[in-house]
């Protein structure tokens, strides 16, 4: 009797951990969709290459909810999309030189801030909940990761100074991205998955 009972709990046991991965596979195929769902909303900036988007807003949820691992896994599977030819970078955009190109820091950036946030927000053992502030910090990290990324590359493909960078690349989403960020860590804060 104990071994059939043993075998149950091994399989239980099993199942629950498959059905975990599955679900964060979910959410992280889900994420993927939703920041190329945010290329599409997009206001271009006057003198510059890179439109105002809503897709740091999803790599700030992705990255808070999923945790380092899948929410970085949710943008290398947005990424890789975009390279194999899916029109999922900004304005329906796709293919390896969006990737190569001014913009393609921005998109590399994704996957290292939502790693950073992932890493930042992990929880405490006892489930307590991180405040809108701290929330807002962590998101704001990855941020200015994204900028990192995606002002270098700007930089090296445009052939610009650092203070044009910083005008063309930066500035003009500042106010955007801290309004995308309160928003996201308001959000992180009353909900999680």
């Amino acid at each position: 009797m104990k071994r059939g009972k043993s075998v149950h709990t091994k399989h239980s046991h099993s199942y629950s951990a498959n059905t975990s991965k599955l679900r964060m596979m979910v959410f992280a195929s889900l994420f993927a969709a939703l920041t190329a769902t945010g290329a599409y909303i997009m206001v271009p900036v006057p003198l510059s290459p890179i439109p105002i988007t809503l897709q740091v807003f999803f790599v700030l949820l992705a990255g808070s909810m999923l945790g380092s691992k899948w929410g970085s896994l949710s943008m290398i599977v947005y990424m890789l999309l975009g390279i194999v030819g899916l029109p999922v970078f900004a304005g329906g955009s796709s293919g390896i030189g969006v990737f190569l190109g001014p913009t393609g820091g921005y998109i590399f950036g994704f996957i290292l801030a939502a790693y950073m946030i992932g890493k930042l927000s992990r929880k405490t053992g006892n489930g307590v909940k991180y405040s809108f502030f701290i929330n807002a910090l962590n998101m704001s990290a990855g941020v200015l990761v994204i900028y990192a990324c995606g002002a270098f590359r700007l930089m090296m493909v445009a052939d610009l100074d650092l203070g044009k960078t910083i005008a063309l690349g930066v500035i003009p989403f500042l106010p955007g991205d801290i309004i995308k960020t309160a928003v996201a860590a308001y959000i992180i804060s009353k909900h999680e998955i």
